[in-house]
Order: structure tokens, then C-alpha cells, then sequence
């Protein structure tokens, strides 16, 4: 695994073992990223279900002001703290120990772009974004990767779907916050 883009573009990352860890591939990423390129620099960005914070260590290499990680897991922490400390990018990140809907209903940040890479299979997506919907600004984007197949709805309180794309077994659905549109 490796950052594709941004300041620390090529730099490899360590990775969890195990099967309840299901890496971004590269491609997928890369078109996240691409996608929302023009809207980074400057953000304040949640890398929801962090794992070892791939997602959220290529915001901050393409210019996300700062992110911050969350995972359940203290081991995809531990391995986010190193990933972010190899590349000397720790400064520009919050790391939470916390379940996402607790960490959602206890946090008072707002953010400009949240990123979720859930479990599969578990309806975890629609229970966390009706919480996660008052905790970003008018304008914030919502990026998704969820399995192929998963129902999602097309507004979420002032969430309002914008696209989704197909990665062979992979969905990525992006919303974007629209306050007084719904």
C-alpha cells in the first residue's frame, strides 16, 4: 500500500493483517481522490473507520489542513500513529479510539469532507449518516465505499446523493450537504 498522490506520493504505508481489514485498492483511491482534488487543500476532513488511515493520510499529502482518524480498533490506530509519524504528518491528525456513531454524537468538530469505508454487511452506513450529516458544513461531501448491492438512500437529511461509481465489487456513493435544499 502506498500514497498515490499529494507531498508524500509514492511513500509506502504499513497495513493491518487480518480479515476484518479490507484495504482501498489503489484504483478505487485513486479515483476518490481525483474526484475531490480541487476541494482538499485547506479542509478539515474525517477519515471514519480509519483501519491504518490510508484514506485520510492521501487527504492530508493532497492538502487537507487536518484529519482525523477513527477507528474501534487500538491496533488500526497504532498503525495509523506510525504511518502518519513515518511520513512525518502528525501534526495535521486527530486520533480517536471510539466507535463511529459514538464518536459522531460526542464530537463538536465540523468537517468539510468525511470519508467511510464501514464493515460490509453489517447496515452500519444507514445508522451512522443521519448523525454524521449534522456534523459537516453546508457544501460538505460525503464519500462512501460500501459493497456492491447495499440500498442506500438518495437523500439523507440535508444529504443529497451526487454520483456512484462501480469498482468490480466495490460501490463508492458520494453525497453532498445541501442545508435548506432538502
Amino acid at each position: 500500500m502506498r500514497v498515490i498522490a499529494g507531498n508524500a506520493k509514492g511513500r509506502k504505508l504499513k497495513t493491518l493483517d487480518g480479515l476484518e481489514v479490507r484495504p482501498t485498492t489503489d484504483k478505487v483511491k485513486e479515483a476518490i481522490f481525483s474526484s475531490i482534488q480541487f476541494e482538499l487543500p485547506g479542509t478539515i476532513v474525517l477519515d471514519l473507520f480509519s483501519g491504518s488511515g490510508q484514506m485520510g493520510i492521501e487527504a492530508i499529502s493532497c492538502g487537507a489542513k487536518q484529519v482525523a482518524f477513527v477507528d474501534c480498533s487500538s491496533r488500526s490506530l497504532d498503525v495509523t500513529r506510525e504511518n502518519l509519524t513515518q511520513l512525518d504528518l502528525l501534526q495535521q491528525a486527530q486520533l480517536y479510539l471510539s466507535d463511529a456513531s459514538a464518536f459522531l454524537q460526542t464530537t463538536t468538530q465540523q468537517f468539510d469532507i468525511a470519508i467511510l469505508d464501514p464493515p460490509y454487511r453489517k447496515g452500519i452506513l444507514s445508522s451512522v449518516l443521519p448523525i454524521l450529516e449534522t456534523k459537516l458544513r453546508d457544501g460538505g461531501i460525503v464519500i462512501c465505499e460500501h459493497e456492491v448491492g447495499l440500498k442506500i438512500p438518495e437523500t439523507v437529511e440535508s444529504l443529497v446523493f451526487q454520483k456512484q461509481r462501480k469498482y468490480s465489487a466495490v460501490l463508492v456513493t458520494t453525497y453532498r450537504c445541501r442545508r435548506g435544499e432538502t
